[in-house]
Order: structure tokens, then sequence, then C-alpha cells
């Protein structure tokens, strides 16, 4: 069994669903004027980050010198029992990913044993460096490099098997490994997504707009949110899952198979009333392990606020 082989085997026996390898270098041509025209045509709205470090979010190897290698992972979020969305009036929604424990520690623990691994097979002294998220990397244009899947009209990885419901790390090293092919498969016949998306954040020409998405707005967007906008987020508190629901490729998908993966099945829906009365301390010790934690108290007040204004015009109107 080759290195790249044994690698493989681990990364699945130590939780992740998926697993491949591509090389370090540059993403294409294509891939990346499709990240610097988003950029430039202000797609990217408050995400000032995203335009800094755009050498190394489209090379690899200038993240880990002499980089050789990238081991891309994936875990599958698909929640067990996953709901349509409800019409209770003092609750608001919460996405999928953000149900289970903040990903990016559990993703880390588990790639830094991969290493550990690797390091002690492999017999010689590399370099290696952990990326999930948070670090300036394509990830996405490198899975679907990699053959994790293929890059779909909702903008997400999506695999065939699995759907869109998926979340990767990465790990690059100077270990020249034996790298895979990029799958063949596309969406193009297909524009559920499009159609679902609550704020027309995706748009008819292939761009996304993060300035009208659901899940920026609720997230990342500081400040009073539009308006016009506001109105559209519905009851959604928290993320949107509307594009990757409308899938068709998510719809028979699994559900997530990793018991150690932590899920909360009271945080799919909170109360909106209760998220009004929270304190720092208690937004503190209550999603200490969220990633909803990311917004910050006031963010998730003033959601939770166009919450409840949404809930009750959709009540009156149906009264």
């Amino acid at each position: 069994m080759s290195l790249a082989q044994d690698i493989k085997r681990k990364a699945i026996e130590l939780g992740f669903d998926l697993v491949s390898i591509t090389d370090a270098r540059p993403l294409d041509a294509e891939q990346t004027k499709i990240l610097t025209d988003w950029l430039k045509y202000g797609f990217a709205g408050q995400m000032s980050y995203m335009h800094r470090n755009l050498d190394k979010r489209t090379n690899p190897a200038k993240l880990l010198e002499n980089a050789k290698s990238v081991i891309v992972v994936g875990l599958n979020y698909k929640p067990p029992g996953q709901k349509p969305p409800h019409t209770r009036m003092r609750t608001g929604r919460v996405a999928s990913y953000a149900q289970y424990e903040d990903y990016h520690f559990f993703i880390k623990k588990r790639l830094r044993k991969l290493i550990d691994f690797i390091g002690s097979i492999s017999g010689t002294s590399q370099k290696f460096k952990i990326c999930v998220d948070s670090a300036p990397l394509a990830e996405r244009a490198l899975a679907a490099r990699a053959g994790l899947g293929f890059i779909g009209k909702n903008h997400m990885l999506i695999n065939p098997t699995l759907g869109p419901q998926i979340l990767l790390g990465e790990i690059i090293t100077t270990t020249k490994l034996q790298f895979d092919e990029p799958i063949i498969a596309n969406c193009s016949g297909c524009n559920k997504c499009i159609e679902a998306c609550p704020t027309g954040a995706l748009r008819a020409d292939g761009q996304f707009d993060a300035n009208m998405c659901a899940s920026y707005l609720t997230i990342e967007y500081k400040g009073q949110i539009p308006t016009d906008l506001a109105d559209k987020i519905g009851d959604r508190l928290f993320g949107c899952d509307e594009c990757v629901l409308a899938c068709p490729y998510q719809q028979n998908a699994p559900v997530c198979k990793n018991k150690q993966f932590k899920f909360y099945d009271n945080r799919a829906e909170l109360n909106l009333h209760e998220i009004l009365g929270l304190t720092e301390e208690q937004f503190e010790t209550r999603f200490a392990d969220s990633v909803i934690k990311r917004s910050g108290l006031d963010r998730l007040k003033r959601n939770a606020k166009i919450c409840i204004a949404n809930i009750t015009e959709r009540n009156k109107k149906n009264s």
C-alpha cells in the first residue's frame, strides 16, 4: 500500500467521510479569474479579509515553503431528521452546520492526528500546515481539483454521493504524494438553488453576491441590515440553508455518521425572546463550543428582532 493510500485509510479511520490529494501548484487561470472578478465587482461585501493575501489564497505553496501536496478532507454535516421550515411564533432557524460543535476545532484536532500518523510511517522529516476555513486558501477550488466533488451553481462543493453539506479541511505538506484526478460532473441542467435563494444572492448570471446573502447578512454583516433584505430573511436567525436544501444531490445524501461530531438537537430553532434576554456572559457560556458565537451577541439580537418582526407580519397575513 502506498503512502497516499495509507493516509486516506487513516483519514477515514479518524472520522472523515472524504479524502483526496492534489498538488500544491497555484489555481489555474480560470479559477483565479473567478475569484479576482468576484472581489473586483464588490461581491465580497464587508469581508475585507477576502482581499488580503490573494497570492496565498490562490497558491498553497505561498502558505508553506516547498509545499508539494495538499491533502483535502471532507466531513458530512447533514443533520439527522432534517425538517422543513416551521411556522412557530417564537423561534428562529439556525443553519445546519451551526447545530454541531464548532467544526474548526473538531477538524483541526483530527488533522493533527493525521499529521502524527504521516510522520510515524513516512520516516522522513517533512513540514505540514493545517487549514480549516479561516486560513487564506481557496478550499472549494482545491477540493474540486482533488476530486472531492464539483462546484455547483450554489457555489458550494457538491459530492455526488454526500451532496453539498460538507465541511472541508486541508493539510499542506512538503511530502510528495500521489495525486487524485477531478471528477467529471456538474449541475448545468438545474437551477433549483438559484430559485430557492430567498434574497437573490445567487444571480442568474452565475455570480454570487454576498451583499444579498441571508447567511452573510446574519453572520458577517455589521450594522443594521437594509429593510428590503431584512424582510426577506424571514425567521433565519443564524445562516441560511436554502441553496443546499434545494439541491437534488442533497435529497438522497446520507446523514452525518460521525457520532463523535457532537450534534445539538436543540439548536435547530432558538427561542427569539430568550436570545434578546441574554447577557454577554450567558451568550459566551451557552455558545462556547459553537460557531454561533462568531456573530457576537449584538448581531444575534439584531437578527432576533428582525425574525420577530417578520414572523409577526407573516402571521398577520395568514390570519
